[in-house]
């Protein structure tokens, strides 16, 4: 399973190549003391995965004009690394469906421990960057064993609380689950004038939950995740079983 330090590792790999001067490349690399005075930053993660991961940089580094002549490469470095942390949450959230986020960043002098080291090559020289991972999955809380005798069994062909007699001969039925994501209202001649490359702007924020529809009711809500390389939903709302069995009586 991936991790958040295997995602920071793609993302830093693509990011320093293409924002520094001279695409220098990162290679993991074994533990090396740096030279001159040390910097890094931490961010603080929430989510799925959540702990504190550091990047400390070799201080000499702030000597090669790698943000650009007369730029200021230490602000610059804090700007790549938050540019960083940020698409390593991304990449994690698209290669396993865990959401994290980075809630904060701050500036360190150094780390006693470490996790990983890298040199940073460019065509003449290296500088060590060195990586603390303390990003890790919340534990989970074990529940106390439920006693026998409160466990409540229900009968192997009983139908969900809510629903009528006999409707358990049709739990088999398959059916068609549409998602949406939102709607928008357009006039004619805007559908027709629309061309590879055009926005269409929905009704409905990044952050609102998404519908799931059977027929043309909606039967639950929920948040995209993706599942093996494909979408899914995770469900947050769901409508009652009564709600859900009279969106699809148009189908019968």
């Amino acid at each position: 399973m991936k991790t958040y330090l295997d995602c920071w590792i793609g993302a830093a790999s693509a990011l320093f190549s293409q924002a520094l001067a001279g695409e220098p490349e990162l290679v993991e690399s074994l533990p090396k003391p740096l030279e001159g005075d040390e910097f890094g930053f931490a961010v603080a993660v929430k989510g799925d995965q959540e702990g504190r991961f550091s990047v400390v940089l070799d201080g000499t580094i702030l000597a090669s004009p790698l943000m650009g002549d007369g730029a200021d490469q230490k602000a610059g470095w804090s700007e790549l690394l938050r540019e960083v942390a940020d698409a390593a949450a991304g990449e994690l959230l698209a290669k396993t469906g865990q959401k994290c986020l980075v809630e904060s960043m701050e500036e360190i002098g150094g780390e006693s421990k470490i996790t990983r080291a890298f040199q940073l090559k460019s065509a003449d020289r290296a500088w060590t960057i060195l990586v603390r991972d303390d990003v890790r999955a919340p534990k989970t809380q074990v529940k106390p064993p439920v006693r026998e005798e409160r466990v409540a069994t229900r009968p192997p062909s009983a139908a969900p609380a809510g629903i009528s007699p006999g409707i358990e001969l049709l739990l088999d039925v398959e059916l068609e689950a549409t998602l949406r994501f939102g709607c928008r209202e357009l006039p004619l001649g805007e559908v027709l004038e629309l061309g590879p490359g055009d926005v269409v702007q929905l009704d409905r924020h990044v952050t609102d939950p998404v519908d799931l529809i059977v027929g043309d009711k909606i039967v639950a809500r929920g948040e995209v995740v993706l599942v093996n390389g494909n979408f899914g939903l995770r469900v947050t709302e769901v409508a009652a079983p009564r709600k859900r069995l009279e969106s699809i009586r148009c189908l019968f």
